[in-house]
């Protein structure tokens, strides 16, 4: 793997400002009162239906839930060291996409009230100690003197001091186990509430009246923008990247070593996060998450060309072609590098969205042979892949301050993108640079202007196009509702965005 310069340091007086005591403050003022929103925000979401109304925004739909998200995620950060506090918060305070947390909430606004166990995850939300209110999601996890010993960010009382010795406290209780019928239109049920039993053999599936998001499926939503930011954080490194959302990126403004250790601290937070929410099956597919990450990431490394790859990238390899045959070119080693390609493109992109989007539905009740499940799956893969497939048109056709990012890094960074592969196709010579990595001097100058001399930009669109129709196909197999409106307007913003 080509090992690239580390990018220059800076000091902290020209990157980011301290953040320790105000970075709940500027993060609220940047994220949740930002009149300009993201790019993916600002992005359309395609024509009017045939009634003429236009397409709901999918982020005004779930508005007041993605506030409360993101003004309770730097608390979740804290921690006793105050450099890795401002380091694990770096990134929350620039403009990003919300892209996985936005699919969460719209999903379970899609299927919240359809799954034969919703009764049950509703009267978790709302009934005292079940484990599933808000309230309860922020419980320390034991003796909070145990679980953030010595964190001056902790108030008084809550944690540890570093006297002579640590004394014995009292036993902590166990939490009070719910057992009196949920009260209907109730937030809040007594502990004496026994757990619905027969209600989900009964009842017709119909979508929640209003509306609803559970606490878990915010939470959740958190859970998968920190996995992100973990990726993010590991990515920067990897890649010697100096720049992220527009501005220095980690490592050029904190160093690598705190990067990678700041990602680590993230995921264990994650995972703290995770058991909460009490849900067998979201764990596992939570941890498949990371998994594929970094299967991705050694994919990455592949001789797309000649078909040589460690023999980890090697075993994760299939044999099966990831796309629709009538779009792609139909040689053999092109054929071979798409592949290598697209299922690096699901390992890295779009295994958390789909993961994420089934997790979501499983939150709300919606058991294995439920359909709805599948149909979370099937968007969040298409979508995720659209997703990328544009990120690397934009690679090829937007300038660094529009990206946030240095454009036409991945060519630096000896990768071939979907634009590349298609130019391959109409310019042989192209499948010589794409083999040796673009590392021969004028290599990637040369890679640039076969790419802008053929069709590959515009085709990689068009098969975006093909992944986005397909992700709103699935749709079809949900009740109508606006949450539905929003899930297809979202796929036209993907599509349609520009940074």
């Amino acid at each position: 793997m080509r090992r690239w310069p580390r990018a220059p340091k800076l000091s902290h007086s020209s990157g980011p400002s301290r953040l320790c005591s105000s970075s709940t403050t500027l993060y609220t003022q940047r994220r949740c009162n930002s009149t300009l929103g993201s790019p993916l925000e600002n992005a359309p979401t395609g024509t009017p239906n045939a009634e003429g109304k236009p397409p709901v925004d999918p982020f005004a739909l779930v508005a007041p839930s993605l506030k409360k998200l993101r003004a309770s995620i730097l608390p979740l950060l804290t921690s006793g060291h105050p450099a890795l506090t401002e380091l694990t918060s770096y990134y929350f305070l620039h403009p990003s996409k919300q892209i996985r947390p936005l699919l969460v909430l719209l999903f379970s606004r899609a299927t919240n009230g359809l799954g034969s166990q919703w009764e049950t995850k509703l009267w978790h939300s709302q009934c005292v100690g079940a484990g599933g209110r808000e309230e309860e999601l922020n419980w320390p996890l034991g003796r909070p003197d145990v679980l953030n010993d010595w964190n001056p960010s902790m108030p008084e009382g809550v944690t540890g001091k570093w006297e002579s010795g640590f004394v014995v406290g009292q036993p902590v209780h166990p939490r009070l186990r719910p057992s009196a019928t949920p009260r209907p239109g109730s937030t809040s049920v007594p502990a004496s509430s026994p757990l619905p039993s027969s209600m989900s053999s009964k009842r017709v599936p119909t979508l929640a009246n209003p509306p609803t998001i559970l606490p878990t499926q915010i939470r959740f939503a958190q859970i998968l923008e920190f996995i992100h930011c973990a990726s993010l954080l590991h990515d920067d490194v990897i890649d010697a990247s100096p720049l992220r959302r527009g501005a220095p990126s980690a490592p050029a403004a904190f160093g690598n070593k705190l990067s990678v250790l700041g990602a680590v601290y993230i995921l264990g937070r994650t995972s703290a996060m995770l058991s909460r929410l009490g849900d067998p099956e979201v764990t596992e597919l939570t941890a498949s998450i990371t998994s594929n990450l970094v299967e991705g990431e050694i994919l990455q490394m592949k001789d797309v060309v000649n078909g040589r790859a460690g023999g980890a990238a090697r075993a994760l390899v299939g044999s099966s072609s990831e796309t629709d045959p009538s779009i792609l070119p139909t040689s053999p080693r092109i054929r071979q590098a798409w592949n290598v390609y697209l299922q690096k493109t699901y390992l890295k992109t779009a295994s958390l969205m789909a993961k994420g989007a089934r997790s979501a539905v499983i939150l709300g009740g919606c058991q294995e042979g439920e359909i709805y499940r599948e149909v979370a799956y099937a968007y969040g893969r298409n979508l995720g892949i659209a997703f990328q497939l544009v990120d690397d048109v934009l690679d090829y056709a937007s300038p660094s301050d529009t990206l946030g990012k240095p454009g036409g890094a991945d060519l630096q960074l000896g990768l071939a993108t979907g634009p590349a592969l298609f130019a391959w196709e109409e310019h042989p010579e192209m499948g010589e640079l794409i083999g040796r990595k673009f590392e021969s001097p004028g290599d990637v100058e040369l890679a640039r202007k076969l790419v802008h001399d053929s069709s590959g930009v515009q085709r990689t669109r068009e098969l975006a196009r093909a992944y986005a129709d397909k992700a709103k196909e699935v749709l079809l197999h949900l009740p109508e509702s606006e949450a539905r409106q929003a899930l297809e307007a979202l796929a036209e913003k993907v599509i349609g965005r520009n940074a």
